[in-house]
């Protein structure tokens, strides 16, 4: 039945129930004006018209000082975050999805800050602070918002298991605006330093001349096995975790004399960037390398100078920019991407060698 509104006590309702005791709840605003409701209890356990409204009292005082008198009861409620990544990663695993990249931003960002606090009491301002503190050590714009976005989509898988009852905290915090405009790449000479300085470490060699010759992301390089391999026709099958699919990539002559040497000596399943045939995480490359992009050329710039600092992805980009300079077809540096979208790969047009005055000038001779 609908509440009944009491005459005798502002803000307090009744609800007759049918069999025939009264249920007491009342309503007040919260600090940011939205009304909320409270159930108290029933007449049958004692529960007063008059005890309801001094309850609805204590809570409305609450709210003048500052507080929030749900805040104790959320928090009992409320799990810890820790738990609600177990629930995350199992639905990503039951519908076959990548789990390195989120376990390692989880464990490495997240975690130490928030994974064992209860959900309740993670508050926009506590994630403003860690974002804060990333962008301070360095981090892209584009890895702060990787990581607050993956906060947020724990926090929302807490909520739709009912480990949380509340709004999601993250969705306050405002994402960075990160700027696309222009992407840096390596060029030829640039290119054979980094081969050079890199070819003392067998696994950052051969990590470097795949993604060079694939243009591969981190985690798809990552999962490159033996068996996805074919040294007679040049090709390497690789998995596209970002777009959930697979794709073809070539191998070129360096490339193919450094697998020759090394594929004889693993199994058909082995991981061809592996340590005792365990896949390397991303951190097992990013470690080693970050420092050495660093020292060759990223001296003098902003640690959140996206536009013109060298990463690991830049070697993603460097393969597409040097396909294009060497005027290969838009079409075929998509294919070659894995770009679902042809707008990802127009941004590369601009390299071509040919502009398109050689075909305006001989279009009627």
């Amino acid at each position: 039945m609908a509440r009944i509104k009491s005459k005798k006590y502002t803000g307090v309702y009744l609800n007759k129930l049918s069999n025939g005791d009264i249920s007491y709840s009342f309503t007040y605003k919260d600090e940011n004006g939205k009304k909320k409701w409270v159930n108290v209890g029933k007449k049958s356990a004692g529960i007063t018209e008059k005890y309801t409204y001094n309850k609805r009292n204590e809570y409305i005082n609450k709210v003048k000082l500052g507080e929030d008198p749900l805040e104790v009861k959320k928090l009992r409620k409320s799990k810890l975050l820790n738990e609600a990544f177990e629930l995350y990663i199992k639905d990503r695993e039951l519908h076959n999805k990548s789990l390195h990249n989120e376990i390692a931003r989880y464990n490495n960002h997240i975690k130490p800050t928030f994974g064992s606090i209860p959900i309740a009491s993670i508050t926009p301002e506590a994630i403003q602070k860690l974002q804060k503190q990333k962008i301070n050590s360095g981090y892209s714009y584009k890895t702060v918002n990787h990581i607050i976005n993956l906060l947020s989509t724990i926090i929302n898988v807490a909520i739709e298991y009912g480990l949380y009852k509340g709004n999601n905290p993250a969705k306050k915090v405002k994402r960075l605006k990160v700027d696309n405009a222009r992407e840096r790449f390596l060029n030829v000479d640039e290119i054979k330093l980094l081969l050079d300085t890199v070819k003392g470490n067998p696994t950052l060699y051969l990590f470097c001349n795949l993604a060079l010759s694939t243009g591969g992301r981190l985690e798809t390089i990552l999962a490159i096995q033996k068996k996805d391999i074919d040294l007679d026709n040049g090709t390497i099958k690789l998995k596209d975790f970002k777009n959930n699919s697979t794709y073809t990539g070539f191998i070129n002559n360096i490339l193919h004399a450094l697998l020759s040497d090394l594929l004889p000596k693993l199994k058909t399943n082995d991981y061809i960037l592996s340590n005792n045939s365990t896949p390397l995480t991303s951190r097992q490359i990013q470690s080693p390398l970050k420092p050495i992009l660093d020292r060759l050329f990223n001296q003098g710039l902003q640690p959140n100078d996206r536009k013109n600092r060298v990463v690991i992805h830049t070697l993603r980009h460097t393969f597409a920019s040097h396909l294009a300079i060497n005027g290969t077809p838009i079409y075929t540096i998509q294919k070659l991407m894995n770009h679902k979208d042809i707008n990802m790969t127009l941004r590369y047009a601009k390299l071509a060698p040919d502009s398109g005055r050689k075909a305006v000038n001989n279009l009627y001779s």
